[in-house]
């Protein structure tokens, strides 16, 4: 599958934008970490894909290098108050959920990958981690972008998508790191 198949597929399965960057092109900046230690999201330390055992920053980030390219999705929220936690989480929710069926159909046509969300994994809820439990779905459990120390902002600009709260719209990105077709 070409990088335009996957990006049109991409289109036709809702997203609003999306691209296929190098993922020697994304961004990565340990600064970001501490926004998960600071556990506003309550997931650090009970989370199998939130810090601490999801991997140092480092490993993290090498595991999105060990790929070629990264497809990079965007969906847009009509949010009106960033304080609005539930719509927040709602939203979050359905971009993942949409990105993890997108990833089950490239992976279906032979494009192997893994999901980077736009947030910390929501399969399963509680974690088996807080059953101290494996997890339970580790073909598809993902991490959020701040686990990776992504720095979204320049991802979305480097991919020519929109990152803008303006006019009450949020957006949300999520990235799938696949190997060469």
């Amino acid at each position: 599958m070409t990088p335009n198949e996957m990006i049109a597929l991409a289109v036709e399965d809702g997203f609003v934008g999306a691209a296929v960057i190098e993922t020697e092109k994304i961004v990565f900046d340990p600064m970001f970490r501490p926004f998960c230690e600071e556990n506003l999201c309550g997931q650090y330390g009970v989370n199998h894909s939130c810090p601490p055992s999801c991997g140092t920053p480092e490993q993290m980030k090498q595991r999105i290098l060990a790929h070629k390219k990264a497809l990079v999705l965007q969906s847009m929220w009509e949010i009106s108050d960033l304080e609005d936690k539930p719509a927040l989480k709602q939203a979050k929710l359905s971009h993942n959920t949409a990105a993890i069926r997108l990833m089950k159909q490239l992976r279906s046509q032979g494009c192997p990958g893994f999901l980077v969300g736009a947030s910390g994994c929501a399969l399963c809820s509680p974690c088996a981690l807080k059953e101290g439990k494996e997890c339970t779905f580790p073909e598809l459990q993902y991490s959020c972008m701040s686990a990776y120390c992504i720095f979204v902002r320049k991802l979305a600009e480097e991919c020519g998508l929109e990152y803008s709260q303006a006019r009450g719209w949020y957006p949300f990105l999520a990235c799938m790191s696949l190997i060469d077709p």
